[in-house]
């Protein structure tokens, strides 16, 4: 069997990657371990960042029914106001990973990705043109693909057979966690306390059932014993003082604070994204989001090489772009872990950052950080829009009132000419680029981690709604950015 992309995984990051590779019409197989979905509750929320890149391709409508609008996110338990962010989602989605995966699945396979299940990688080898990956199982066999990717989790089988070192730093504690029903919760959509060795938070979802979390300092996770309902139960009590009448749990896990990062996120035609790439403390429910993230990114390069439109090199940025952005949050929940430490050394801290966060500045700076509202790529370009996520205003094209993630459903890059601006030409790209002409009110955006900017004339977006190229005038270096991120102008192989 044969394929242009072989993906291991059916998680979110997995799913999602198939979705952006048929949306470009490359041929993709999603392979996993797993006998079937478990239909487990798992992650539980998504930030700003992943709610666009969601409405960018059309699916946030049908997420939105499962989930429940948090005005507000965290970091270590110390709330931060979302409220003025300049996106249109600013606040957090409570919604299950479940809910998630089946929107994905569903998504992907009405564009023709089809997903094996109970079908592990068992070996691969790779040469020049591609990969022979071994599969496993009652329909196993080898499938021949030109790219493997492992979105296999942070066990990744596909990491290991790589040879891709996965360093980092041990687990210091031991969380928990259970979706259950109560029979005397606490008021209010989320309700957090610390207490004793640790600390706890009760998770109102959806009508007449919680996600309740138990954090423990006083010991280190130890993965060979799964807990069971009664220790989770009195493990709660001991932090919390009560139970709040739980019972009738729907699922449990337990998870620590070990953070480890893939060295490379590439070997030769293996590519590794989400879980397989890095591993963290899920502080302020991070890790989901930075999968999907990877997976937009990833997807459009494979895509855009595999066309014959753009040389291999294309895809070095997918490690050179996202690697940042993890060790970043590598490094924000370890720092999370510390503020989330009990004793009088801690509380210190967490009363000053406390005080702290009533800076809007910082407010700002750390809940951008965590909303991934704030990244910044570089792509060669001076403009300060350039390598942010552009903003989705309110446009008026000829085809009627839109905005300009809407622009971005058929995953194609945009060359949006906006306010009576002249249309750059494109010779030689006019078949990759899709070119708007588009009037929007006001003359200011305001961009994350930049400020208020001037509208610009024009804007190179690229598939995942990152801007390569901006202009408020001439279109110097719009050749240049065209050929970076799309290839040499009518490029054949």
């Amino acid at each position: 069997m044969q394929t242009q992309v072989l993906i291991a995984g059916a998680g979110p990051t997995g799913l999602m990657l198939a979705g952006e590779l048929r949306l470009a019409g490359i041929d993709v197989i999603v392979v996993d371990a797993l006998p079937a979905r478990t239909g487990e509750s798992r992650a539980g929320g998504i930030h700003a960042r992943t709610m666009e890149v969601f409405d960018q391709r059309g699916l946030l409508e049908r997420m939105l029914p499962h989930g429940r609008p948090i005005q507000a996110g965290h970091l270590a338990g110390l709330p931060l106001d979302f409220s003025d962010f300049p996106t249109r989602y600013p606040h957090t989605l409570a919604i299950v990973q479940a809910e998630i995966e089946r929107e994905l699945d569903q998504h992907a396979t009405s564009l023709g990705a089809p997903v094996r299940w109970a079908s592990p990688v068992l070996g691969f080898r790779q040469d020049a043109t591609g990969v022979d990956v071994e599969i496993g199982g009652p329909d196993g066999g080898w499938i021949r693909a030109a790219y493997l990717v492992g979105c296999d989790g942070g066990r990744s089988a596909v990491r290991k057979m790589a040879g891709i070192g996965f360093d980092g730093t041990d687990a210091t504690m031991t969380g928990m966690l259970a979706d259950v029903e109560l029979t005397d919760p606490p008021a209010g959509p989320l309700f957090s306390q610390r207490g004793g060795p640790g600390d706890f938070s009760v998770l109102n979802f959806q009508e007449g059932w919680y996600r309740l979390i138990v954090q423990r300092h006083d010991r280190v996770l130890d993965r060979a014993v799964e807990p069971g309902f009664e220790a989770f139960r009195e493990s709660f009590r001991e932090v919390a003082g009560t139970d709040f009448g739980m019972h009738s749990p729907r699922w449990l896990s337990q998870y620590g604070d070990a953070a480890r990062q893939a060295d490379r996120y590439r070997e030769g035609r293996v590519f590794l994204a989400g879980d397989a790439a890095h591993i963290h403390y899920p502080a302020g429910g991070q890790g989901l989001n930075m999968g999907v993230q990877d997976a937009v990114n990833l997807g459009w390069k494979l895509a855009t090489v595999l066309r014959g439109e753009a040389y291999d090199d294309l895809l070095d940025s997918y490690a050179s772009e996202r690697h940042p952005v993890a060790a970043r949050v590598l490094h924000n929940t370890r720092a999370q872990t510390a503020l989330s430490r009990p004793g009088p050394h801690s509380e210190a801290l967490r009363e000053i950052f406390a005080g702290l966060f009533d800076i809007d500045d910082v407010r700002r700076r750390l809940g951008l950080m965590i909303a991934a509202l704030d990244i910044c790529y570089d792509t060669k370009c001076d403009h300060p829009l350039a390598g942010r996520r552009v903003p989705d205003a309110d446009l008026v094209t000829a085809d009627g009132a839109g905005r300009v993630h809407r622009l971005l459903a058929a995953g194609r890059p945009i060359l949006l000419a906006l306010n009576g601006g002249d249309v750059p030409s494109v010779d030689g790209w006019a078949d990759r680029i899709d070119c708007v002409t588009a009037t929007c009110p006001g003359e200011q955006w305001t961009v994350p981690g930049v400020g208020e900017i001037s509208v610009p004339a024009a804007v190179l977006i690229r598939p995942d709604g990152y801007a390569a190229w901006a202009t408020n005038g001439p279109d110097d270096g719009l050749t240049d950015a065209l050929s970076i991120w799309f290839g040499p102008a009518h490029l054949t192989t």
